[in-house]
């Protein structure tokens, strides 16, 4: 069996995202989303409403979702033969997933497979989707309608 795992802060989760998830099913066994947490950044959403927006868009039982505690190169390691998948929206991301690539291939032996992004997902990112709901404006085309509806809860609860 091969893992494909795709990590990212998933602040918020986006179409691009879903696309490239829903890419892997077709490419892997099963798919294993991990929201990593960044020292350097404050996340906008909290860790609950980034889990429960990804799996509202994949109740397939080949996908999990997880937060992850530690190193990335370690949490691999417990899956059979895992992959990292990672997605590249243009030169300037390919070359960043490129050196995270090699990263990963030191620490801990993990191939990566980068996909570019479908053409029509190449503006989408989650700064765009956060600077969406700071304004109130609709995540329509910006954010999968499942992982919308659990963040417009959120913040509708938060006011």
């Amino acid at each position: 069996m091969r893992t494909a795992v795709i990590t990212g802060m998933f602040d918020p989760f986006t179409r691009g995202h879903e696309n490239l998830v829903r890419r892997s099913l077709d490419l892997f066994d099963q798919v294993v989303i991990v929201i990593s947490r960044n020292a350097e950044k404050q996340g906008f959403l909290p860790d609950r409403v980034k889990l429960d927006s990804i799996w509202a868009c994949f109740p397939d039982k080949r996908v999990q979702v997880v937060l992850l505690e530690g190193l990335l190169a370690e949490f691999v390691k417990q899956f059979e033969n895992p992959v990292l998948v990672r997605g590249a929206r243009n030169g300037t991301d390919f070359e960043y997933e490129a050196q995270l690539r090699a990263i990963n291939m030191e620490l801990g032996g993990i191939e990566t497979v980068i996909l570019p992004s479908s053409g029509s997902m190449a503006h989408i990112s989650s700064t765009y989707a956060r600077e969406l709901i700071r304004y109130g404006r609709p995540l329509n085309g910006a954010v999968p309608t499942p992982a919308a509806n659990v963040i417009n809860r959120y913040l509708n609860e938060k006011d």
